[in-house]
């Protein structure tokens, strides 16, 4: 009998235990700004939900993150500044993260919670860096930074292609209430990262037309007919956890990923997404749990993406996990009203390696950059550095920089230290996809991934989901490297197009002594509709694509290299690529 109650006992301690520890639901939208609520003063847009969820969470009113996407979910899932993680970039590998960093969900799942990511991941395509390699037992969306439909697209289910039935946010929004019911009496996270208003610029009829109606233009109504969506979105989440009696126990996030992709509405700041002013960076940020926060307020401190991993192992009352050295810190103590225990500090803004504003120069302090104060933004886009007060003159439109020497010249010290810190991790080599263990036994490598040479390039601005085209040269070619966990032969198709009038050109497939050859066949040439309420700037239309069978190549274990050249070329062009595929037998 003692030995039962014992048992008993230790059995509810550790049921308590795990109810204890709280849900989250982590939501960031793509390319919705500060001003894309009508809770910050937006005037023609109306967010109902967001706005009500404002008002009952812990904001936080000057909130940092990076300046484009995937930096900013690298330093979210990992509290460290993205360039550390490996992070560059948006595109052409430069997006993915380094799989040797710690990240939230690794951390949940090994405390015991479900884990699940859903909607755009955008920071690796394959293992060892793609989502289910980096903590999410659950991975439903893509992992490209841009897709080129929004309606019946084919996403991924933990790596196996389907179509997502109807408008990617409605589905993706479906897909995490099945999660949340699945999740049982494990505590869940659920990081729920909508695609929109992110182009292409689609929403169904409902939304765009409800913009439209009060004189618009196309491009700015579907925007808002977007953020529409997301908030009608955002509360089905809401109601669902509701209806499930969950949301008192449930840590709700709410913020977006960087500043507007066009000038719109926002705040009065300066700047949009890609650049390095107020209005690039600063985003929503609400933070809401019933049980514990139950004073809403306005948090006028600075934070950012770096401290959200922190934040959530505290307020989840577990450990930190050891880790690659921290850059943020717990913002529990600003949660909790102790603004006193809060030190000073500076947040920095820099995203990619070179390129910023009119400089170049890889692996130089030299891109767009920026330091961030309580009170003072210094940036510096590619004409020296500018310094505004950002209290005094939010609008960024009077540089101080000549009339207040001292505090310039601490905020660009200050830089100059953490550039000294960042730029070895930022110099890192990058992790290669892996190939043939018992998760990888197939895998698709796509031609943004690729190193191009010969001249070959992409018949768009922006190479996310593009592809090759114009394949004139036979000295061109397209290589990967990739780690082959176990050698043997792997089945090779090329996915592609080719008009009939340039069919017959002969590509061949090689790995060291093994290669592959096969003549490249006519196929349909038919775009997908894209019910686009407005014109692509820089992103492709997408196709319907064939598959070429090219036969087997022999691969040894270990890194290696992967190309594929024409041998001749019949007519004008090749072949248009946009991926391999290889499938070990």
């Amino acid at each position: 009998m003692r030995l039962l109650t014992t048992l008993i006992f230790f059995s509810l301690a550790v049921f308590s235990q795990a109810a204890a520890k709280p849900n989250i639901l982590l939501i960031i939208t793509d390319d919705q700004g500060y001003g894309d609520l009508s809770c910050h003063g937006n005037t023609v847009l109306q967010t109902p939900v967001l706005d009500k969820l404002a008002s009952e969470s812990v904001r936080f009113d000057r909130f940092y993150v990076s300046p484009v996407c995937a930096p900013t979910r690298s330093s979210l899932l990992t509290g460290r500044y993205s360039l550390r993680t490996g992070t560059r970039g948006v595109a052409s590998g430069d997006e993915a993260m380094r799989t040797g960093e710690t990240t939230v969900a690794e951390a949940l799942r090994s405390a015991g919670y479900s884990t699940g990511l859903f909607g755009k991941w955008h920071n690796g395509e394959n293992a060892p860096c793609n989502p289910q390699s980096q903590g999410f037992d659950m991975f439903y969306g893509y992992t490209r930074g841009h897709w080129n439909n929004y309606f019946d697209s084919v996403v991924q289910r933990n790596g196996v292609p389907e179509k997502a039935p109807g408008f990617i946010v409605d589905a993706t929004t479906q897909e995490a209430i099945k999660f949340i019911d699945s999740a049982g009496e494990k505590p869940f996270f659920a990081w729920v990262a909508y695609t929109t208003p992110h182009s292409p610029f689609q929403v169904p009829d409902a939304y765009f037309d409800r913009y439209k109606a009060k004189g618009l233009d196309d491009e700015l109504a579907c925007i808002y007919g977007m953020c529409a969506n997301l908030d009608d979105n955002v509360g089905r989440l809401l109601a669902h956890l509701d209806a499930k009696k969950l949301r008192e126990d449930t840590i709700v996030i709410f913020l977006t990923d960087n500043g507007p992709q066009s000038f719109r509405f926002n705040g009065g700041m300066k700047g949009k997404k890609g650049g390095v002013d107020e209005g690039s960076v600063r985003v929503p940020f609400f933070l809401s749990w019933p049980t514990r926060l139950k004073t809403p307020r306005l948090v006028p401190q600075i934070a950012g993406h770096i401290d959200v991993f922190p934040t959530l192992m505290e307020l989840c009352g577990l450990p930190m996990p050891q880790t690659l050295p921290l850059d943020g810190r717990s913002l529990v103590p600003l949660l909790d009203g102790k603004a006193e225990a809060w030190p000073e500090r500076q947040l920095f803004t820099q995203w990619n390696l070179g390129g910023g504003g009119s400089v170049k120069g890889k692996g130089k302090a030299n891109s767009a950059a920026a330091v961030r104060s309580q009170t003072h933004r210094a940036v510096r886009a590619g004409k020296g550095w500018e310094l505004y007060d950002m209290v005094a003159d939010p609008a960024q439109e009077h540089d101080i920089a000549a009339q207040d020497t001292a505090t310039l010249a601490k905020m660009s010290s200050a830089y100059d230290a953490w550039w000294q810190g960042v730029k070895t991790d930022a110099d890192m080599s990058r992790d290669v996809p892996l190939l043939g263990t018992a998760a990888t036994q197939q895998i698709e490598l796509t031609t943004p991934n690729g190193r191009l040479e010969g001249g070959i390039n992409f018949d768009a601005k922006a190479p996310n989901n593009a592809w090759i085209k114009h394949w004139t040269n036979v000295a061109a070619n397209v290589q990967w490297d990739v780690d082959v966990a176990e050698a043997g032969d792997y089945d090779i198709e090329l996915q592609y197009l080719c008009p009939a009038t340039e069919a017959g050109s002969h590509i061949e497939v090689s790995a060291g002594p093994s290669k592959a050859t096969a003549e490249v066949l006519p196929t349909p040439m038919i775009e997908l509709p894209s019910p686009d309420r407005a014109p692509r700037k820089s992103e492709v239309y997408e196709m319907q694509w064939s598959r070429l069978k090219m036969g087997k190549l022999k691969l040894p274990k270990g890194q290696t290299t992967i190309k594929v050249q024409a041998l001749d070329i019949k007519a004008s062009e090749a072949i248009q690529l946009k991926a391999i595929h290889l499938r070990r037998e």
